[in-house]
């Protein structure tokens, strides 16, 4: 992967970590929303991000927005869907949409981004609980379409997003829970107290417009003459329906129709209202309303009404919430209850509050658990009460229990989930479930039951987030049955537990997001880097342990001979099996299942493994193992492999989280092998030239210059023979002959720039003296290579000594140069210096590039110091023998990782 692309992943990375901080920590929804938008902006080629929700009545609402004050949209306005925009496309299919131009953008959505310059964007839904709760756009004003992995990029923030504003609205929901508990209990204290009903009336409708988000509320009773009586009013109703008045039934309105039909009723706009309590209605500026019965044992004796002066509807929840109240309205009319049952009522309520309390302070599930089931005990009067959790393997694990003899509770006892008993009933079924006898009860929860004596036993699911996470069982050793509303009364216990749980899931979820998140980052900056393979692979297997619910993990290459060979391991037992081992895959495990298959595979039991790797593992306790290929540009390169103490693994995602280290280790791998390979290239190209070199001048001197030199002696030869009298032909011989010699010279000083036949014959230490011999400006060496070096260090030291020579003549005005030479037993140092004026350039000139070429080809370094009018000083050091590093091999794997050659 190119290094851009490598720092931009990190960026992303520590954007998302910095989000999922926020998150984690609790933050306001409104701080989340604005640091998203902003990382988006900031991150991704955009000029504006928006977040919005999409609001009952088909509008969307801005909550957040990021770019130029001008074209910022303003957070809180609503705007109608509909046209063709991004906010109207992802509302209507649910799925990411983008939008390369908006000339053709239409709707309110759609004028309003093009009046800010919108020219093309993507859009990504938000979807909480698995609800569409809003969108996240990001766009340019660019005439030009995004990158196409724009959505992609925006997913990421958008699923924090969903945590955000879930974790949002549980806490909002739990605080709601506490007041509305408070709200019943202060009503059902009224009713334990005798309190008339007119008194209880009047403190409900009190109670109901200070919690619910409503203008008004009215409480009506139905007359025997077609008329309801208005007996108590709050807020703007008093004016419009005051206590006392009576009006006609008929035409569409709330009262009406629960009267009709005995059963809950909305009106969402009032102008659809009619007869005289809907124009009344209307005339007080009532837009939405809400209305449930009141029902006295069993007969329809009045409503209950709320209603809003808003555009938007009332929440879809108002009637269920409604109905709390009129239960205990119902009860203080009828006053058909016993003040035991009363009592009974508001101990219910306060119950629930406590536990609501613990929910809404965050507390521990376990101490939840603790409390529910403590609560369970003291309320129903039972013997046990107990709260279970559902394994995948068909198990039930008992988390918390009250009552009875304590010795006697099954705490931490995993039953399988088998015959005719409570809890195997409610995991068959997700619903409650009743034993009214255990005469013809089975299976291990019921040898429980019957160990504790219980004769009669409820039990009612825990659902979690729309799955089935646990049970609720009370049981009783009385000789009656539990009462029939036993299961109801369970219920509303199960739906802390719900959220207790779901709450700190998402916690948990949000922390190990952070922690992954973090180690991915560590490890990319590795890669990013350049780090070696080896260093990467160390740093993976590491991070593996520390961060999934694994005991040890290792990583390992396969050869071309159908072994595997151990790169790293780290973690419980790594002595077992110890980096530079080999393994044959003819046996079965994970490693063999990646290699076979090239996609993630796992173990739930090291008994069905084979081979020494099984072996290994068992003798390090590992029972279940899991692994996932690396694949280095699209061949299987080698496997990473994570192991555990538990027959099961402890996460269902793990495979998938381990490619995700995987993926980081195959771009380490590629990029070392990129480099080694233009290493290897480079190395080729100056041996293949220094080869030319040394061609060329031994032709020069086997045959040019020999030739020379005998056309000069013969033409000596010639001269000698001419007579006195021919004076003039003499000279213009001797002239010829001069000139050949002239020719040779300047033959032999190329052939010595091409490459000297003294460094061939002698080596360095004699041809830097030769160049020193020659140099115009003095030389001073200090020489210490006392035995021949491999030719390519020599010829690289040449080379060089006399750039440099030449450099210090032409440009740097130099009195002197000192060139020093130490030929260690495994590194080659050379550094030369002049006194001239400096302010070298090496990035001009194609000598300084082409020495820096050839060193680097030898695996050395360069480094140059040259400030103006402080000379110049040229370091360079090159390894003897060239330490094993990352070089492609002829099977397409790497060397140089510890134990592997």
């Amino acid at each position: 992967m190119p290094g851009e692309d490598l720092r931009v992943l990190a960026d992303e990375q520590a954007a998302l970590r910095r989000v999922a901080t926020l998150v984690a920590r609790g933050a306001a929804p409104e701080d989340v929303f604005a640091a998203v938008v902003e990382e988006v902006g900031r991150l991704l080629p955009v000029d504006f991000a928006d977040m919005g929700r999409y609001e009952p009545g088909g509008t969307l609402a801005f909550v957040a927005s990021w770019g130029s004050p001008a074209g910022q949209s303003p957070v809180g306005r609503g705007w109608s869907l509909e046209g063709k925009n991004l906010g109207t496309l992802v509302f209507e299919t649910g799925r990411p949409a983008r939008m390369d131009g908006y000339a053709d953008a239409s709707g309110p959505l759609g004028v309003g981004g093009r009046e800010r310059g919108f020219r093309a964007a993507v859009g990504t839904p938000i979807v909480v609980e698995g609800s569409l709760w809003g969108v996240m756009i990001a766009g340019s004003t660019l005439d030009q379409p995004m990158p196409a992995d724009t959505e992609s990029r925006l997913v990421s923030f958008t699923e924090l997003l969903a945590t955000a504003v879930a974790n949002a609205e549980s806490r909002a929901g739990l605080s709601r829970l506490a007041e509305e508990q408070a709200a019943l209990r202060r009503v059902a204290t009224q009713v334990a107290r005798g309190s008339s009903p007119e008194e209880v009336s009047a403190a409900v409708v009190e109670e109901v417009g200070s919690l619910l988000p409503v203008d008004l509320a009215t409480m009506g009773r139905y007359e025997p003459d077609g008329m309801v009586r208005f007996v108590a009013a709050w807020g703007r109703a008093t004016a419009a329906f005051p206590v006392g008045s009576r009006l006609r039934l008929g035409g569409r309105n709330l009262t009406t129709t629960v009267f009709e039909t005995g059963r809950p009723a909305r009106i969402d706009r009032s102008t659809d209202a009619s007869g005289p309590i809907g124009v009344s209605a209307r005339e007080a500026g009532f837009r939405s309303s809400v209305g449930t019965p009141i029902l006295v044992e069993g007969r329809l004796w009045g409503v209950i009404t709320a209603g809003s002066t808003k555009e938007r509807p009332l929440p879809a929840d108002t009637e269920a919430r409604l109905a709390g109240f009129t239960e205990l309205v119902a009860t203080a009319i009828a006053n058909a209850e016993s003040r035991a049952g009363l009592t009974r009522l508001a101990d219910e309520q306060a119950a629930l509050r406590r536990v609501a309390t613990l929910v809404a302070q965050g507390a521990p599930a376990e101490t939840v658990f603790g409390a529910v089931t403590r609560e369970v005990g003291q309320l129903l009067s039972i013997e046990y009460a107990l709260l279970g959790r559902y394994g995948s393997d068909r198990t039930v694990t008992f988390v918390a229990a009250a009552g009875g003899n304590e010795a006697l509770l099954p705490v931490g006892r995993r039953l399988t989930l088998e015959g005719r008993n409570v809890s195997t009933l409610v995991f068959e079924t997700g619903r409650p479930a009743r034993i009214d006898s255990y005469a013809d009860a089975s299976g291990p929860a019921a040898d429980v039951a019957r160990e504790r004596a219980v004769r009669s036993s409820v039990g009612t699911p825990i659902l979690v987030e729309g799955r089935l996470w646990g049970v609720i069982v009370a049981g009783s050793t009385r000789k009656l049955p539990l009462p029939a509303g036993t299961e109801a009364q369970l219920a509303s216990f199960t739906e802390l537990v719900a959220t207790a749980i779901a709450n700190a899931e998402s916690r948990a979820g949000l922390s190990r997001l952070a922690e992954e998140q973090a180690a991915l980052r560590r490890v990319a900056t590795l890669v990013a880097r350049g780090a070696a393979p080896e260093d990467v692979v160390a740093a993976v297997v590491e991070e593996v342990v520390r961060l999934l619910p694994v005991e040890y993990a290792h990583m390992g290459r396969y050869e071309p001979d159908g072994a595997l060979t151990i790169l790293a391991s780290w973690g419980m037992g790594v002595e077992h099996i110890p980096a530079g081992t080999r393994l044959t895959l003819a046996e079965t495990n994970v490693a063999r299942l990646v290699f076979e298959t090239g996609r993630p595979g796992r173990m739930n039991s090291s008994d069905d493994a084979s081979g020494r790797l099984a072996v290994a593992a068992r003798e390090a306790g590992v029972l279940s193992s899991v692994a996932a290929p690396v694949t280095v540009e699209g061949r299987l390169w080698g496997v990473m492999s994570a192991g555990s103490i538990v027959e099961q693994h402890r996460l269902a995602d793990t495979e998938a989280r381990l490619a995700e280290f995987t993926e980081l280790v195959a771009t380490a791998i590629a990029n070392a092998e990129s480099r080694a390979a233009l290493a290897a290239s480079r190395a080729r190209i100056v041996a293949a030239t220094d080869q030319a070199r040394r061609r060329i001048e031994r032709d020069l001197h086997d045959g040019t210059q020999q030739r020379l030199v005998s056309l000069g002696l013969e033409l000596r030869a010639v001269q000698a023979t001419v007579p006195s009298e021919l004076a003039e032909l003499e000279g213009d011989l001797s002239r010829v002959a001069e000139g050949l010699t002239s020719v040779f010279d300047e033959l032999r000083e190329i052939s010595r720039g091409i490459h000297p036949a003294i460094l061939s014959e002698r080596g360095v230490g004699p041809a830097l003296r030769a160049l020193g011999r020659r140099s115009p400006v003095p030389v001073e060496l200090d020489l210490h290579a006392e035995r021949r070096l491999p030719e390519p260090l020599e010829v690289a030291a040449y080379y060089v000594v006399s750039e440099a020579l030449t450099n210090a003549a032409k440009h740097a005005q130099a009195t002197v140069v000192h060139v020093e030479l130490d030929a260690g037993a495994t590194t080659v140092r050379l550094a030369i210096s002049d006194d001239g004026i400096g302010g070298a350039d090496p990035g001009k000139g194609s000598g300084l590039v082409g020495l820096r070429d050839r060193i680097e080809a030898l695996r050395g370094t360069v480094q140059l110091s040259s400030p103006a009018g402080g000379g110049t000083t040229l370091r360079i050091e090159i390894p003897v023998e060239p330490r094993h590093s990352a070089v492609p091999r002829d099977d397409g794997g790497i060397l140089g990782v510890p134990g592997v050659e």
